[in-house]
């Protein structure tokens, strides 16, 4: 199995386990705030309300790593990602009522560790929808 099929495999049976800013186009509520990030992706949280977030593993030292966040529903959310009991990534995101907010952080190669890490999600309400996705590029 592929190190992105058995990240992908760890990471959706995670985002159940744990419950820059821009702006987007308006997304319709059940429309998907992020697509799925392709071959790239250690994990994709397709949406989630309120607070949340994922423990994952698969990741390598070896590569950059990005963290994006898009939300709606008015308010924000502060976005944190771990790796190894280190913080690596912190931003927040305004979530517009009627838009996508989105925001990201880029890891140099090396900042994520080997195997597993986190991402928390401090929703502002229970009414913020949000999305992530975790990506490699290769």
């Amino acid at each position: 199995m592929s190190r992105t099929r058995r990240a992908l495999a760890v990471t959706a049976l995670a985002a159940c386990a744990l419950t820059g800013v821009g702006a987007g186009p308006a997304v319709a509520v059940g429309d998907p705030l992020l697509p799925h990030p392709g071959p790239d992706g250690l994990v994709w949280v397709q949406e989630w309300t309120g607070d949340g977030g994922i423990a994952s593993g698969g990741a390598w030292d070896g590569l950059p790593t990005v963290l994006t966040v898009a939300c709606e529903g008015g308010g924000s959310v502060r976005v944190t990602m771990q790796s190894k009991e280190t913080e690596v990534a912190a931003f927040s995101v305004d979530c517009p009522a009627d838009s996508v907010g989105v925001g990201s952080a880029t890891m140099a190669a090396g900042v994520v560790r080997p195997g597993s890490f986190t991402v928390g999600v401090d929703a502002s309400s229970d009414a913020v929808r949000w999305a992530l996705t975790v990506t490699q590029p290769e």
